[in-house]
């Protein structure tokens, strides 16, 4: 039975015939499209596609865009009267204690 510092030196050989093999593949792989993009006058854009930024040309935009109605205001800073309606950052005055802020519905 082969100890472990044989089999991690196998490994090791392995690996690195391993990483010798892709290399020689991958250069005929790319001699291999190299002579089909010339032979048949194909460019990197071609295979690839133009990869560009926002809708394509000639595409709609949304139909209607909604208008967004303001929420009622859900919690109210009796000093100031400031309200917030309990989306977005919250203020600095509202603190942890939520509740005593809120606005009673009626």
């Amino acid at each position: 039975m082969a100890t472990y510092k044989e089999l991690l030196a196998e490994k090791a050989v392995l690996e690195s015939k391993l990483e010798e093999m892709r290399e020689v593949e991958r250069g005929a792989a790319v001699d291999r499209i190299q002579q089909l993009m010339s032979e048949y006058g194909l460019t990197v854009d071609d295979i690839v596609g133009k990869r560009r930024r926002g809708r394509p040309a000639g595409s709609k935009k949304s139909a209607v865009a909604k208008e967004k109605s303001s929420l009622p205001p859900k919690y109210m800073n009796p000093k100031t009267g400031a309200t917030w309606s309990g989306r977005g950052r919250a203020p600095s005055w509202l603190g942890k204690n939520r509740t005593r802020f809120l606005i009673a519905e009626a």
